[in-house]
């Protein structure tokens, strides 16, 4: 037979039982009410943040470029698209026009190749002439490469670093003055998962990124004094014509689709990343998947492992190519 003294302590415990149960859907309701209000006050920081400002964006006729353009005029940005072919540019202008989004404003484009920095200069005054300042300078241009280093000529070495690391600095220091004497600005820059990592048969890609995270990390430090922000993204593969433009060992289109770079993830997804970033003013943001970003954990803890992962990469691809 069940004492008294139990079943009281029984009936106490389903009480307590009772009671928390009843107590905790209010608290998961109110930190769940508590944990959407920031995300909203969130997004409507980012969307002041980004609308009405001046975006530059390099590199603008396809790719990332290309969907970069689409989400910040969405988000009613003051777009001015920069690339080498005039007439793509403003088909992207229409393109983006037809949209018919309200509250936008027109994109303006300026014509200038990153590679030649004799037009670097003109086109920044071009840029500021035209918009009076820059808030948020997206460097995206870029150019890939794929070949063996003891076959590849020293003027495909610089051809791919005055695209990938000189032409976006020199137009970072045609802007950033303006942006000092603003005391605000906000400087992104594309860089890559081979900036963290080098990846066989990729040397001057992965040394142009090296420098241009390198590079815009001391940018970060020293303009931070001036209100100025920096922002690296490193994404990993993304499904774009970079592996098909991208150079050989003499200079030639390489012309083929990466399987990589084909199951890589989707332009939009990425310049959604990026916007993101920029809207939260984000230091470094790295857009791959787990593979990849393990990679860059593995070559700092472990790097003899990475070493010889690589080395086993490099074999790979040597015996496919010999086969």
């Amino acid at each position: 037979m069940v004492s008294l003294a139990t079943r009281r302590i029984v009936l106490k415990g389903k009480l307590m039982d009772y009671i928390t149960s009843i107590a905790i859907i209010p608290l998961l309701v109110g930190c769940m009410g508590i944990f959407g209000l920031f995300r909203f006050l969130q997004w409507i920081r980012m969307k002041a943040y980004i609308q009405d400002s001046v975006v530059v964006i390099t590199g603008a006729t396809s790719g990332l470029g290309k969907e970069c353009a689409k989400v910040f005029y969405t988000a009613g940005a003051k777009l001015i698209l920069c690339g080498r072919n005039n007439e793509r540019l403003e088909e992207l202008i229409r393109e983006l026009i037809a949209t018919n989004i309200k509250k936008t404003h027109r994109p303006h484009a300026v014509v200038f190749d990153l590679a030649e920095s004799k037009t670097i200069v003109p086109a920044a005054n071009e840029i500021l002439k035209y918009s009076g300042h820059v808030d948020i300078l997206i460097n995206n241009a870029g150019v890939s490469y794929r070949g063996t280093i003891m076959d590849t000529a020293l003027e495909v070495d610089k051809k791919v670093m005055e695209t990938n690391y000189f032409g976006p600095v020199a137009l970072t220091k045609a802007i950033l003055p303006s942006m000092i004497e603003k005391k605000q600005g906000h400087i992104v820059v594309i860089s890559s998962i081979q900036g963290k990592i080098s990846v066989p048969f990729r040397s001057a890609y992965a040394a142009s990124k090296h420098a241009t995270q390198a590079f815009f990390d001391c940018l970060r430090a020293e303009v931070e004094q001036h209100d100025i922000e920096v922002t690296v993204i490193s994404p990993g593969y993304i499904q774009t014509n970079l592996s098909l433009n991208a150079l050989t060992a003499d200079g030639s289109t390489y012309g083929v689709m990466d399987k990589n770079t084909a199951n890589g993830r989707s332009p939009t997804e990425v310049a959604y990343a990026v916007l993101t970033a920029v809207g939260k003013k984000k230091k470094e943001v790295m857009v791959a998947d787990l593979l990849p970003c393990l990679a860059v954990s593995l070559r700092t803890l472990f790097p003899r492992l990475f070493f010889y992962i690589m080395a086993m990469r490099a074999r790979k691809e040597r015996k496919g190519k010999t086969s």
